[in-house]
Order: structure tokens, then C-alpha cells, then sequence
């Protein structure tokens, strides 16, 4: 594809084009509520490590129980198989009832606002804060500053290094 003066068309693709009439303050709002989405995804992963985390603490309470038990020591073992093997980590809930909570209260309800505002603001054009800051940044023409995916160094002429 060739754009002006016979270049290599590099610009980006139409998925990441702002929509005709579309204004600044929505493209920055926009991107304000995507990195606001993005920040609960990356809360929603240490949710899940600290579900993983506390799961794999208990199970390993099998292990101290049953050790504690072959040392003598058992008061100690049932101490711990009754007083913390399998407890709820806050009142009524596992790990998995509190994600399954943030999911259903927070999460899901989140991200089906973002994404319903940017189908009706930018005709489902998601990233366009940060495509544009890209098309700003970058260096048109250089191999490894390319607009798109499909554009590939090695064919326009890039030294590929």
C-alpha cells in the first residue's frame, strides 16, 4: 500500500484512526478510563494471587499437621488442623468467594461500561490515546518505529537489527 510521494503507507490502521468528529477531551477521557480499567485488571490479578497464595498455604497445612504428628507432637498438630487448616480468611468467605464477589460487584460492571463507551463515543475504536501518542512519538520511516504489525522491516528496506 503506498501513501504520499510513492512511501510505503505507515500510518495507523483504521481501527486506530479517531473517529471523524471526535473530540480531544473524549479521546483523553477515553484513555483516562481504559488506564483506570487497565489498573483494576492488574488489582484483579493480585486478587487472584492472593487467592492462589492463601490456597497453597493451606494445603501445605497438611503437610505441617501430618509432620508435626510423626515429631510428637501431637497437640500442636490438631492445634493447627482445627484453628487454621480450611478457616475462612475474613467471615464466611474463602479466597474464591471474595473474587468471585470482586468479579460479580466491581469487575465485571467495569468493564462492560468501558466498553459500551467506547462502542457509542469511538465506534468501538479502542487504544486511540494511546495510537495517537504513538503516531506522535515515533519516527516515520525508521524500521523499527512502524505504525502497524504488518508492517515489516525487512521488506521496506529496515536492517532488521
Amino acid at each position: 500500500m503506498s501513501g504520499q510521494n510513492g512511501q510505503p503507507d505507515d500510518g495507523p490502521d483504521r481501527r486506530h484512526q479517531r473517529p471523524e468528529g471526535l473530540s480531544d477531551d473524549t479521546v483523553e477521557a477515553l484513555g483516562s478510563l481504559s488506564k483506570a480499567l487497565e489498573t483494576t485488571e492488574r488489582a484483579r490479578g493480585h486478587l487472584y494471587s492472593f487467592h492462589q497464595l492463601t490456597g497453597t498455604a493451606d494445603l501445605e497445612l497438611d503437610r505441617a499437621v501430618e509432620l508435626l504428628h510423626k515429631a510428637g507432637h501431637a497437640d500442636w498438630a490438631e492445634a493447627v488442623r482445627t484453628q487454621v487448616l480450611g478457616r475462612n480468611v475474613i467471615p464466611g468467605h474463602w479466597t474464591f468467594q471474595i473474587v468471585e464477589a470482586y468479579d460479580h460487584t466491581y469487575y465485571r460492571p467495569f468493564r462492560e461500561l468501558e466498553q459500551a463507551a467506547v462502542e457509542e463515543l469511538a465506534d468501538g475504536r479502542d487504544h486511540l490515546f494511546e495510537a495517537e501518542m504513538k503516531e506522535a512519538r515515533r519516527t516515520v520511516g525508521h524500521p523499527h518505529h512502524t505504525a502497524r504489525p504488518d508492517v515489516d522491516p525487512q521488506i521496506t528496506g529496515g536492517d532488521g537489527g
